[in-house]
């Protein structure tokens, strides 16, 4: 039997980016305590700095019990993808490499929302200044790169209806 192409791709990214998350998170954890207390790279450009998310994506407010079900929501999805990755063509290793982008960075920050009292654990910190970007991880850098090739893989789909 033969395998999906996309196979040799998906698994090992998505094991790859899943343990570069939980890795460098606990790090992160123990080399950056106390949380708040930036830790300069470049300058004042790039530094990491411990924070713990204790809201959704971001750190948008969802009230009582929300991060939790986020957290839920995000190991759902991340099946929907799953399957997503199944249907999609033998030959289709872009939805190999966005559905397994995809998975690693909703179960890396989706397990923390869940079971981490504190939140999940964000620390790469880019900005000037007081102009700071949000504080992020691994696993939202992955997200973030999915959605842009998930972008481009619906807009190079020739099967997608044109708008008028």
């Amino acid at each position: 039997m033969a395998s999906r192409p996309g196979t040799r791709v998906f698994w090992p990214l998505l094991l790859v980016v899943l343990l570069a998350d939980c890795t460098t998170k606990s790090v992160a954890v123990e080399a950056l305590s106390p949380p708040g207390e930036p830790h300069s790279v470049v300058g004042d450009v790039f530094r990491l700095t411990l924070v713990f998310n204790d809201r959704g994506a971001m750190g948008l407010p969802v009230g009582d019990g929300g991060r939790r079900a986020l957290g839920v929501i995000g190991l759902l999805i991340s099946g929907g993808l799953f399957f997503w990755y199944r249907r999609a063509g033998r030959g289709d290793r872009w939805i190999a490499v966005t559905s397994a982008l995809l998975i690693a960075g909703a179960v890396g920050n989706a397990w923390q929302r869940i079971w981490s009292e504190r939140g999940v654990v964000d620390f790469i910190d880019i900005g000037l200044g007081a102009h700071r970007f949000w504080t992020f991880n691994v696993a939202d850098v992955a997200l973030t790169a999915a959605a842009g090739m998930l972008f481009w893989i619906i807009a190079r789909d020739p099967a997608a209806p044109e708008s008028s």
